[in-house]
């Protein structure tokens, strides 16, 4: 009897073993995954983070005013003097290509900064084109002839080529040239998105949840009312892009791809969510909290808004974090109502079209140039950081104003 127990002993024992070994090996698998995953997304980012110009000696002899400054041509003034050579029609607007098309601008910016320069010879600092700085940034030749490349290794060899932080790319919005593309559209639409969701959002979520928890009565109307927002709380996201397509755009003919339009679309997105925290975080209350309240002769709203509200301050604000870190990382719903579109400049209303940066990244990660490879992975880099900083934060106000009853 005591051999048999001994072994039934050993084999629990065991299994224990092996299931402790199966949790470690599995929190290894997950670790592991999400560091290659990070590691293969910021091998390709951090080339996108700098911008490769060349230096040009740029003859301004010649100009008395800076409104007489033909910036392109001059430019190309200077390409010409660097390869002399060059004398083809077809051969020089090869080598007209390897410059950006934002060049003139850089160039004229420049120019405004220093305007004791007009009128001299001086050294300034040109973007190439995307295929020339993938050349630079990667050895990738791939849309540039040989005599584009022997140009850029002449350049290079020179030490005419440098490598810049690429600041633009956080200022500029979307574009077709991979060079000129930015993130600034994307970013000032996600903030302006999340600023009108939560608006929305958070009040009527909270409102909600503490009339359901302390003032509704326990009905059949209640039960289907908590059915529903557990319901809508699951249901794919996609269908609330088709509900606002038909509420905000078709009905109430709001602007097509707007911040509002996509603020309030979301907003239908996370209101069960946070409605679902609160009304958890209110249950962990305990009811000698209520008992005390009414005992001191306070009324029922007397009891929500002085005891019941302050201590379900964290985890109501947990619950909206984690619904705008769900929120900020959806696609789908915002492609239903427009905000799929091309978008250059930066919004500064909330009524003009913009664009999110999920939506962003879903437009680069579909373009055919190589160029915006190494920018959608950035991008992605920063939501996914976003993301984490979120959630992370979440978890910290749970633990630090987390109470044990």
């Amino acid at each position: 009897m005591i051999n048999k127990t001994l072994t039934n002993l050993n084999k629990r024992n065991k299994s224990e073993a092996r299931f402790v070994m199966l949790g470690r090996l599995s929190i290894l698998f997950s670790l592991t995954f999400l560091i290659l995953l990070f590691m293969m997304i910021l091998s390709k980012s951090t080339t996108a983070l700098f911008r490769t110009k060349v230096g040009l000696e740029i003859d301004l002899t010649n100009q008395t005013e800076i409104s007489q400054i033909n910036y392109y041509q001059t430019i190309k003034d200077a390409l010409r003097k660097k390869f002399p050579e060059v004398q083809d029609l077809k051969d020089l607007n090869l080598l007209y290509q390897i410059i950006s098309r934002i060049g003139s601008v850089e160039l004229e910016n420049q120019i405004q900064e220093n305007l004791q320069l007009i009128g001299k010879k001086s050294f300034y600092w040109i973007s190439v084109s995307s295929k020339a700085d993938m050349f630079i940034k990667k050895g990738i030749y791939f849309g540039l002839n040989e005599k584009q490349l022997r140009w850029l290794t002449e350049l290079e060899d020179d030490q005419q080529l440098k490598k810049f932080f690429n600041w633009e790319f956080f200022t500029f919005g979307d574009s077709r040239e991979p060079e000129l593309a930015g993130i600034g559209a994307g970013l000032v639409g996600s903030f302006m998105v999340m600023i009108i969701f939560l608006i929305f959002a958070f009040p009527i979520a909270v409102m909600c949840a503490f009339y359901l928890e302390e003032f509704a009565p326990k009905n059949i109307i209640t039960d289907i009312i908590e059915i529903s927002i557990n319901n809508l709380a699951a249901i794919p996201s996609i269908i609330y892009g088709l509900l606002g397509l038909t509420i905000y755009l078709q009905i109430m003919q709001l602007p097509r791809s707007s911040s509002l339009v996509g603020g309030m679309t979301l907003f239908m997105l996370v209101l069960p969510v946070i409605i679902i925290a609160t009304r958890n975080t209110i249950r962990t209350i305990p009811n000698s909290i209520r008992d005390g309240a009414s005992a001191l002769g306070a009324s029922k709203l007397q009891t929500v808004l002085h005891h019941l509200l302050p201590l379900s301050i964290p985890g109501i604000m947990t619950g909206t974090i984690l619904a705008v870190s769900r929120a900020l990382g959806e696609t789908a719903p915002l492609l239903m109502i427009g905000m799929v579109a091309f978008i250059v400049d930066i919004p500064k209303s909330i009524l003009e079209p913009t664009s999110v940066l999920p939506v962003q990244i879903f437009l680069w990660s579909d373009s055919q140039e190589i160029g915006f490879a190494e920018k959608t992975s950035v991008a992605i880099l920063l939501l996914l950081m976003f993301l984490v900083l979120l959630n992370s934060f979440a978890i910290f106000l749970r633990k630090k104003y987390e109470r044990k009853w």
